[in-house]
Order: structure tokens, then sequence, then C-alpha cells
């Protein structure tokens, strides 16, 4: 349920309230907006008495969150989350790109990336220290050393970095160096690293499963709000299925339906959707023209000698055309970014429809 506050409420009847729903053993979890104050109640295991809130002071309305996600989802905040990262405010009407190699291999490559990426347009630089790797002869990342990497990036370049926390183990080393914290595909169910996610004071990039569903991926989201951690990002990346022409099928129908049914920024990962060179720039596009908040892309100015990934990584100058490409196309689609979702039925109404 979701307690809406009357626009003129005071702060000490938001406490009253909060206290009044923790009093019959439920979890109130304030959600603050533009205009008004509004109360999301969790863990509650039945329908809750509507009747007993509506008496309190301050309080305006109580609205049935008919979602099994509760913070996740537009019935608790109708307005757009916008996630801060240094000086980029992803989700707040830019288009955010973020770059750079799969691997950090060293500190000369890294550099060298960024300062391409950036040169070409990047806002955040993209790179693992901690790779899950399906071969376990496989690179699997130079570790803190490649977290120290990051920080030099940032220092040098002035850009965000972003990396993968593979597992709970290495989440906190993880979370002192980066701006952002990525749970990657293989981990979105992995319950008690988005626990940890969920009580980080640092952004969480939430990728979406190797064959989850959007409803999958959305209650994985709500497991780190729910911790208290509200500034998430999702990242589709395409799903396994039964075509081999790319690595994964990039399932980019999944922005429209996320910016209907949440108010949290997505973003498009197309390198590991296609795992191939020759895809990557057309599917950004494509993710743009779609209405993403932001694009994620490998890049590497050695591809054929990289560590992992190289077959999927854009050249530097690959990557400046497809900076050039996606200004246009992001301009034509900014104002009309929403106007298709009032169009779609909710999963809600889907399910109810069967």
């Amino acid at each position: 349920m979701l307690i809406v506050m009357d626009r003129k409420a005071a702060p000490g009847e938001v406490d009253s309230v909060v206290a009044a729903i923790e009093s019959r053993g439920y979890v109130a979890r304030p959600i603050p907006g533009g205009e008004r104050v509004a109360i999301c109640v969790l863990h509650n295991k039945g329908p809750v008495d509507a009747s007993y809130f509506l008496g309190l002071s301050g309080v305006k309305e109580a609205i049935p969150v008919t979602h099994p996600y509760k913070l996740v989802s537009r019935e608790s905040q109708p307005e757009d989350t916008v996630v801060q990262v240094g000086d980029v405010s992803l989700g707040n009407g830019n288009l955010t790109i973020i770059a750079g190699p799969c691997a950090i291999e060293s500190e000369e490559q890294a550099l060298t990336i960024a300062r391409c990426v950036k040169s070409a347009g990047a806002h955040i630089f993209r790179g693992g220290a901690f790779k899950p790797r399906t071969s376990p002869y496989a690179f699997q990342g130079l570790g803190e050393e490649g977290l120290r990497i990051l920080a030099k990036v940032r220092e040098k370049t002035g850009m965000p970095v972003v990396t993968e926390a593979i597992d709970r183990e290495v989440f906190d080393l993880v979370e002192t160096y980066a701006d952002v914290v990525q749970i990657g595909a293989r981990n979105m169910q992995n319950f008690s690293l988005l626990r940890r996610a969920g009580r980080s004071v640092k952004p969480i990039m939430l990728k979406r499963g190797l064959s989850a569903t959007i409803q999958e991926w959305l209650m994985a989201a709500e497991y780190i709000m729910e911790g208290g951690n509200s500034q998430v990002i999702l990242c589709e990346r395409g799903v396994r299925t039964f075509a081999d022409h790319s690595r994964n099928t990039l399932d980019l129908s999944s922005v429209p339906v996320v910016q209907k049914e949440s108010h949290l920024p997505i973003i498009v990962d197309p390198s590991h959707a296609a795992g191939r060179r020759a895809q990557v720039t057309p599917l950004s596009r494509a993710a743009v023209a779609v209405g993403a908040h932001g694009i994620m892309v490998e890049v590497h100015h050695a591809p054929e000698s990289a560590l992992s990934d190289g077959a999927q990584s854009l050249y530097p100058h690959q990557f400046e055309l497809l900076c050039r490409e996606i200004e246009p196309i992001f301009g034509v689609v900014r104002p009309q970014s929403h106007q298709m979702q009032d169009d779609l039925p909710t999963l809600a109404g889907r399910r109810l429809a069967r």
C-alpha cells in the first residue's frame, strides 16, 4: 500500500504515520516527491486496512499497490528517478554514454582508451577489474590492481567509473573505488549480493539476467531498493534465445515496457548483446531511438589483442562515429520519449487479462 500525505503535511505528521505503520508490524519507507511525501508500506503479508491510515492527521489517500514490486513501481513513485554519478545525471532527459574496455589490462591501456572515449563524447568510463568468465582458464581480471587503475582514470580524466562486483566478498573493495557498482547478468538473482547492494551508498547498475523476465528483473531491483538504496540503474544487455547470429538477443521492447512500469532509469548494453563488432553500432542507434536513457559500449584501442571480448569492442574511431550518429537520433526522440508509454498495458493488466 502507498499512503500519500497531504501537500501541507508537517514533518511531524509524516513521522506519526511512519510510527503508526511500524506499530502494526509493517515497514515504512517514505518517498519524498516534488510536491508531497508518499510512504510505502512493506512486508505486509496480506491486504492492509486503508481506513486505519486514512484517519491519521496529514494523510490524503491510501492507494493499494497491485505490483509485486512496490518501491520500483510507478505506482509508488510517478516521477522518474534521477541517479547522480559525479557530475553526470542519469535519467533526467539527457543521453548518458558509458564506454571503455571489457577488462582493465594495464594503466596504459585504460588511460589510452579513457582519453579516446572522453574526447568522443563519453560521460562515464567502464572497465572490469573482476571478470566472471565462462571458462576458469580465461582472464579473470586484475582485481584490486584494476580498481586502482580505475581510480587513476577518474583522477586523470574526471570521468566517473563503473565496474562489477562479482560477489559479496569483493563488494566492499569495489564500493571503495567505484562510482557505480555493477551487478552482472549472472548475478541478477544472487539475493545475498542484492541485499548487500541495498546497503551500499553507491549507485547500483543492475543488468538483466540471461533468461530473466522483466518482472524478475524488476523484483531483483526491488531487493536493492528494499535495502534502502534508491539509486538503481537498470541495464538491458540481451537475453539468451535459440538464435546464433549474435551472442544474445537484444530485447529493445524492454525499454518502453520498463519505463511504463518503473521510475528507474534504463540503459542498453549493445556490446554484450551482439558479441560482434559489426552489430554494436546499429543496435546502439536503435537503443537511442527506442528511448533508452543511455548506452554502455565496449571500446578498445587494440581489440585484436584484448584479453576479454575484443571481438565485440569498437575501435576508437568507430566509437567516435557512433557518438556523432546517435546525437541527431536523440534530438528527434527526446521530446517524444514517453508518449508511447501511455498506450502500453501494464504487466498487471496483462496478468488480469489471461
